[in-house]
């Protein structure tokens, strides 16, 4: 099974056999327009999977939505995605950007949706020593 995160990166389909020029890779017209989630602001809506469901699924362990392929929905289909979303994480990038931001996605510390992020202090309420 190919890791969801890793197919995101593929750049061409394992089914064609000859080059089109079209392909990112190559520095085709593809190369200039990516789709990326930007998980760290995801809240797991699921609107954008719904949507477009050929780009987009739930991670299974953070709960937040991925873009597992460039070529599986139309672009009408991707901005309408985008549009959805109710916190706009989900951006058009360069397709050269998208290693850097894959690196700087990895860099962070990403807690499952629903999980306290150690980062919010649990809050402590002042205990009443007053009995009166």
């Amino acid at each position: 099974m190919i890791d969801p995160a890793a197919a995101a990166y593929l750049a061409a389909s394992f089914d064609q056999d000859e080059r089109t020029g079209f392909e990112p890779v190559l520095g085709g017209a593809l190369q200039s327009k990516a789709v990326w989630v930007d998980e760290a602001a995801c809240i797991g809506c699921r609107y954008c999977a719904h949507v477009a469901t050929n780009t987009f699924v739930i991670e299974p362990h953070l709960g937040r939505s991925r873009a597992i392929r460039q070529d599986g929905d139309s672009s009408d289909c991707i901005q309408e995605a985008i549009e959805t979303c109710p916190v706009d994480c989900i951006h058009w990038v360069a397709f050269d950007d998208l290693p850097g931001l894959k690196r700087q996605l990895d860099a962070q510390e990403l807690l499952p949706m629903g999980v306290p992020s150690p980062a919010r202090p649990r809050r402590q309420l002042p205990r009443n020593t007053h009995h009166g």
